[in-house]
């Protein structure tokens, strides 16, 4: 019993400390674009920047 008068604020401390920082997180705008990051990965725009080495040193020896 006298574990519980000791875990209970603990409890009430982390989980105020979470929505503490969750509201944190609102404010500064960490979820103000949600699909940003998820839409990035399917455009490529930086195919210019690899050149496999097979293209790059292209010798005629022959």
């Amino acid at each position: 019993m006298s574990n519980l008068l000791l875990l209970i604020p603990i409890a009430l401390f982390l989980g105020l400390l979470g929505l503490g920082a969750f509201l944190w997180s609102l404010r500064s705008g960490q979820f103000d674009d949600m699909e940003g990051a998820a839409n990035r990965i399917l455009f490529d725009d930086d195919d210019d920047q690899f050149v496999p080495k097979s293209k790059k040193f292209h010798h005629n020896d022959s």
